[in-house]
């Protein structure tokens, strides 16, 4: 009771400290541009030559991007004190196919599980009875279309490329759990994970309630271990987008990349699968690529590749799932990727 009584207390502090944070990002955020201006300039250099559009890129966009990142996961790490694997394997149970799929692909955006999570998950979703391509659904938009991405395209983009993206990533989740579903493939999971099907005891959620100084603490915990695993790999990615935006011709881009090249989409999707990132090393990438003349959807079909069909994701399904289940789970979102590379190149 006391403990409570003192929580409580503290909640307007904590409250206040956030309110001043975001008082102080605010500003610094819609100036990020104008101080890149100024130290391009003190320098000596010019936006006209190479060298002086990369460094102006990278000194823009690397904090723009970190700023962005901590933001986001802050506001999740807030968001998952509602939300639990618990709460969202009984929001998937029981659901039909189609509108269980729908369900588990929106539940993939909001909820605050990477690849990293994708066995625990993948076990406890069968275990709570959630059928093998619901489970797909969740596992595919989990990390394809996550809160990093939108905010970062939103940020860079506008809502309209965001918006796109959004649906776009929702149709090759829900689709390609369904036909995950559809083909029966239940014996290609490891027979251990089998055993386990509808073998949880269905118990009524229930959770204590959490005061605001803990939930903020839980979002800047979250700010600490992400941003604190990915940082280097922002900065990596917007070193290379500089070098791509500051060096690489635009008509080379464009002839290699361009949506008159009808292979350009596949050939980003291969090279995409191999590669290991997370939306805020890519998208700095996505955006030099476009800003030298890329075509948007064979852009997009990159970066989704990247996200989506990680090697190191793949690795982590392999404890759970045979080569088989790797190999269609892989083949049917690469397809619904490329649809979508197809289907932007053709609008823009």
């Amino acid at each position: 009771m006391q403990q409570h009584d003192r929580q409580s207390s503290a909640a307007p502090a904590w409250i206040a400290g956030v309110a001043a944070a975001v008082a102080l990002w605010v500003p610094l955020y819609l100036n990020l541009e104008a101080g890149a201006d100024l130290l391009v300039a003190a320098l000596g250099l010019s936006r006209a030559t190479p060298l002086g559009e990369a460094l102006h890129f990278f000194i823009y966009e690397a904090p723009k991007v970190l700023m962005l990142l901590t933001a986001v996961v802050f506001v999740m790490g807030v968001v998952h004190t509602f939300i639990s694997p618990e709460r969202t394997r009984a929001m998937l149970s029981g659901r039909r196919v189609g509108v269980g799929n729908a369900m588990a692909a929106t539940l993939g955006i909001v909820t605050p599980f990477c690849s990293c999570s994708a066995v625990p998950l993948f076990i406890g979703f069968l275990q709570a009875g959630v059928p093998l391509g619901v489970t797909f659904s969740f596992l595919i938009s989990a990390p394809m279309v996550n809160e990093v991405a939108l905010a970062l395209l939103f940020g860079m983009f506008g809502w309209k490329v965001a918006l796109l993206y959004l649906s776009m990533g929702l149709l090759v989740a829900v689709i390609s759990g369904m036909v995950i579903g559809k083909l029966g493939l239940e014996r290609f999971l490891e027979e251990w994970v089998r055993q386990l099907q509808n073998s949880a005891v269905s118990s009524e959620f229930s959770a204590e309630a959490v005061s605001w100084p803990e939930r903020i603490r839980e979002g800047l915990r979250h700010v600490r271990e992400i941003v604190g695993k990915v940082w280097l790999f922002i900065v990596l990615g917007v070193g290379l987008g500089a070098g791509i935006h500051g060096y690489v011709p635009q008509n080379f881009m464009a002839s290699l990349m361009g949506n008159q090249v009808w292979w350009s989409v596949p050939a980003a999707v291969l090279i995409g699968v191999p590669m290991y990132s997370n939306a805020a090393g890519i998208i700095p990438v996505v955006q030099a690529l476009l800003g030298k003349g890329a075509a948007l959807g064979t852009v997009l079909a990159f970066m989704m590749s990247v996200i989506a069909l990680s090697a190191p994701e793949m690795l982590i399904l392999r404890k759970v799932l045979r080569p088989q289940l790797i190999a269609v789970f892989a083949g049917v979102v690469a397809t619904g990727i490329m649809l979508v590379g197809f289907v932007f190149n053709a609008i823009f």
